[in-house]
Formats: structure tokens, C-alpha cells, sequence
């Protein structure tokens, strides 16, 4: 079964690859021309290790403090 993909199609396809390989909202904002960050919030998919990176700042006792 083949389906026909429109420009806009197209579009949400390319932003979803590049939240998942880790674009931030601000370069997925000027990908897309969103101005929003709301619009683009479906798209960020943050990887463990960003998530981890981000836990580790607010670890108390951090010695990077």
C-alpha cells in the first residue's frame, strides 16, 4: 500500500526526525518557522542522557557547585 505524502506531511516527518535525534525547540522553531515553542513541544524528544545531563545539576552535595 503506497500513500502520497503532501508538503505539510513532509514537514512534521522532518521535524519529528530531528527532535528525535535531539534538535532543541529553538532550532526546530527555526527549522519549521514556528513561533510558538508550544507548536514545536510535540517534536522535542529529549534522549536519557540529556535527561540524565540535566538531573545531575541538581543533585545536592554536586561538587561542581
Amino acid at each position: 500500500m503506497t500513500t502520497e505524502w503532501d508538503l505539510h506531511e513532509f514537514r512534521h516527518s522532518a521535524l519529528t526526525h530531528l527532535g528525535e535525534q535531539g534538535a532543541s525547540s529553538l532550532l526546530l522553531m527555526a527549522k519549521s518557522r514556528h513561533e510558538k515553542p508550544e507548536n514545536v513541544r510535540r517534536y522535542c524528544k529529549p534522549s536519557d542522557q540529556a535527561i540524565a545531563e540535566v538531573a545531575s545539576l541538581l543533585t545536592p552535595g554536586d561538587a561542581g557547585r
